[in-house]
């Protein structure tokens, strides 16, 4: 069975990376697996509404639920916790936390994933970047493990217990792309003389474009859903905040596409609008 699985930190982050992508392809038949290392129980509560002592007290149980909503929406067909706690951010209580995601064994982290990977066998596995942007110990740790996923997965001497080593065909990240917070950036400088994106536009300089091939897919379709799926955070996600100040009528006019960075595996066979699955038998 063609299969994506995706690997991220937090709830919410299925929603704002990569999520209209998921969705296209779980409308096309392929089966996605979502895997979300914690809990985001150190995050903090966006949303006015839900700033309640009730919330607070059981963030973890609020944020499990919010994500098995958003990955309904999505099309998710499994999601998958790999049960570690949010590791908040450097010097917090959280992250000195040993239940911590960035206080674990690292080979035990990497292990789990292995034996995903091994028993749903992806042909595309969705991973990060860098996150130089956004250095948050619990992304940075998801790319670690990105960056050893194939390998780890692929030899049999690793992980002996976990599984019949599969071979990854192709590892990408979601992009942040400069080329498309361009395009809808000066749409709305023309139009309203103000973008959300300002500060990110003067932040991502042309030299920040990835080394490695990139690819965009075409997902007018599906960013609604995307969008849907982000407002179903509603501990993390204010609903009147940064995410919704495009008009999604502007978003699907101006840039239709989500990109991503193809870090190794087949690489596709053209450059630019495409699919993620181009190429793979």
């Amino acid at each position: 069975m063609t299969t994506l699985m995706a690997l991220h930190a937090h709830p919410d982050d299925e929603s704002s990376k990569g999520a209209a992508t998921v969705a296209r392809y779980a409308d096309a038949g392929v089966r996605c697996v979502l895997v979300t290392a914690t809990a985001g129980e150190a995050g903090d509560i966006l949303n006015p509404a839900m700033d309640r002592p009730d919330v607070r007290e059981n963030l973890a149980e609020y944020r499990r639920k919010e994500l098995e909503d958003a990955a309904r929406i999505i099309g998710y067909a499994d999601v998958v916790m790999l049960g570690y706690r949010d590791s908040g951010m450097p010097d917090s209580e959280d992250n000195a936390n040993p239940a911590a995601f960035v206080n674990a064994d690292y080979d035990e982290a990497l292990g789990k994933v292995v034996e995903l990977v091994r028993s749903y066998r992806p042909d595309v596995f969705l991973g990060y970047d860098s996150h130089e942007f956004y250095p948050h110990p619990d992304h940075l740790r998801v790319y670690a493990l990105t960056m050893d996923i194939v390998a780890a997965a692929a030899d049999p001497e690793r992980f002996p217990d976990a599984g019949e080593p599969w071979l990854i065909k192709r590892l990408v990240a979601s992009l942040f792309s400069r080329r498309g917070l361009l395009a809808i950036h000066d749409v709305l400088m023309e139009r309203d003389g103000e973008s959300p994106f300002t500060e990110w536009v003067e932040r991502i300089n042309v030299s920040d474009w990835p080394e490695r091939p990139t690819l965009s897919v075409h997902v007018l379709e599906t960013m609604q859903r995307a969008r849907d799926a982000l407002r179903a955070h509603t501990t993390q996600v204010d609903p009147d905040g940064f995410w919704f100040k495009v008009p999604i009528e502007i978003a699907q006019e101006v840039y239709p596409y989500e990109d991503f960075e193809i870090i190794s595996g087949v690489m596709p066979t053209a450059g630019g609008v495409g699919d993620l699955f181009d190429g793979i038998a």
